[in-house]
């Protein structure tokens, strides 16, 4: 997964006879592997369990937009940015003791998210959220292979643990919305709390230790480079859409950033021993599979944000009834991801893909042209067009960055498969969000009776407008609230707009870039 490891079988020969799995009684591999599993689960759901609390977590603690994007992606650009060092510290100081870690820091920092008072405060919280998952996820594959020696059953075993992440990030919006409607925003994080207590228990006893008896150096000037330029380029992009315009702190900040991120990269090619590996890059299928998957999942993931939000604010949902309406999204996900082999063998990777990703572009055209949050039987089939087309490219596009890459690098390729998916979905709501928060900010119409600072208060979010209506005579508040309405469903049919504009451009690269390599 996140370690750039020798191939895998002799790995698994080599780390087997230190600590003995294939001595262990089959219930205790299998629960070795629902151990692990859960812990996925678990990291899928924090993806997006806070979606559908967002509009009432932010009537609490009042985040500005820039802060609010924060809050939902500052989870999954830190797993992203961490994944790959951690899996080479657990290479380094055993396995078990990294994921044990992971999972007492996963379930701290969820306590501390669940009673945060203030927008920075559960910034923090979910920033050490990420840490835990990053400690988690790198290292649970790599036991997976040391405890499953028969080779069938480890494919059973690294597909379960793979489904496991999927499934938690397509049910995160029912759970929070289930959870938020019974006992408030913050006992969407509370929740992880006695989970992980069991999963810690369990684990200490049933999990082995493993190391690779050779590990690879961890360059610490790599890590500062690649998590500072992230943050930096997305510190910018947050900027931008919270001032609705370009300043010098963002150019600046957005300048320092791509700087960072190209010395990352100049340096991963001239070291030994990279964090990453970007000669894989060179073969074109691998490139492109990745941009698939980054492409898709950022879209995804960022639907299932701004859906939930569009929803709540403009069609005045109750957070549990939001989350029930995207289930047939992520029904028709779970469909595209298991139908997703036959239909690669009847049409070939090439143009399953390329299909798949049109599907879904055009299932986000529909429902930007259409949409109505008044009538959700509109919505209804745009969102089955949208889940399977995105749960078939989810699964290919995977499937074609492991085949891609040589069996003796698939550690290194499944490293920066995991990487993708986590960093997709931070662009993804990064980069749509200062697309609606731009729309919503400069987009406002004239209210009357509205004074500059009720306006200028009303401009920051749909959140503050509705604080500033609380204190208005019924009309003007009414007035208000119809126009925030207004502006914010014109700023969600933006974003999808672009993100199928995306998407089409993805689609268009995957029919020409996947095509067969020509025999010589």
């Amino acid at each position: 997964m996140s370690n750039k490891e020798a191939p895998v079988p002799v790995r698994a020969t080599v780390e087997t006879a230190r600590t003995g799995p294939s001595q262990a009684p089959s219930k205790r591999r299998w629960l070795v592997l629902a151990v692990v599993s859960g812990s996925l689960l678990l990291c899928g759901i924090d993806l997006t369990v806070l979606h559908v609390a967002v509009p009432s977590m932010s009537r609490e603690l009042n985040p500005t937009p820039a802060g609010l994007l924060w809050i939902v992606d500052v989870y999954s650009l830190t797993l992203a940015a961490l994944l790959v060092t951690c899996g080479t510290l657990g290479d380094r100081l055993g396995r078990r003791r990294m994921v044990l870690s992971g999972f007492a820091a996963f379930g701290l920092a969820s306590a501390a998210a669940a009673f945060a008072t203030s927008t920075v405060q559960l910034i923090a919280a979910r920033a050490a959220l990420g840490i835990g998952a990053a400690m988690i996820m790198a290292s649970t594959v790599a036991i997976i292979r040391v405890v499953f020696t028969d080779q069938r059953e480890r494919a059973l075993a690294i597909g379960i643990w793979t489904s496991a992440h999927s499934v938690g990030a397509t049910i995160g919006p029912l759970v929070g919305g289930l959870v938020t409607a019974q006992w408030g925003w913050g006992a969407v994080f509370l929740i992880n709390v006695p989970i992980i207590i069991v999963l810690l228990a369990v684990g200490a006893r049933v999990i082995p230790e493993s190391k690779n008896p050779v590990p690879r150096r961890w360059d610490l000037a790599s890590v500062a480079l690649s998590v500072t330029g992230l943050a930096c380029v997305v510190y910018a992009l947050k900027q931008a859409g919270e001032h609705a315009g370009v300043n010098w702190l963002v150019l600046t900040t957005a300048a320092a950033g791509s700087l960072l991120l190209y010395l990352f990269v100049r340096r991963q090619r001239r070291i030994d021993e990279p964090l990453l590996d970007f000669s894989l890059f060179h073969e074109r299928r691998f490139t492109t599979a990745t941009l698939c998957v980054i492409g898709c999942f950022g879209s995804y993931v960022a639907l299932l944000f701004f859906l939930t939000q569009w929803l709540q604010q403009v069609g005045e949902y109750t957070p549990l009834r939001a989350g029930l309406a995207l289930m047939p999204l992520a029904a028709a996900n779970a469909v595209g991801a298991i139908t997703a082999p036959w239909v690669s063998s009847r049409w070939g990777n090439r143009w399953a893909l390329t299909a798949a990703l049109a599907l879904f572009a055009a299932a986000l055209a529909a429902m930007a042209i259409t949409g109505d949050t008044g009538h959700y039987g509109v919505l209804l089939l745009p969102l089955l067009g949208a889940g399977y087309g995105a749960g078939i490219v989810m699964t290919l596009g995977a499937d074609s960055i492991m085949g891609a890459a040589q069996p003796e690098r698939s550690g290194e390729a499944a490293a920066i498969q995991e990487t993708s998916f986590e960093l997709g979905a931070g662009l993804g709501v990064a980069v749509l969000g200062t697309v609606i928060a731009a729309v919503y900010r400069t987009g406002l119409p004239a209210v009357p009776n509205l004074d500059p600072a009720q306006r200028a208060a009303a401009e920051e979010s749909f959140s503050s407008a509705e604080d500033v209506a609380s204190g208005l005579p019924s009309e003007t508040a009414q007035a208000l609230l119809h126009a925030a309405r207004q502006v914010y469903d014109q700023g969600f049919t933006t974003v999808l707009a672009l993100a199928s504009v995306g998407l089409v451009a993805t689609a268009t690269m995957a029919a020409v870039m996947l095509r067969p390599l020509r025999k010589r």
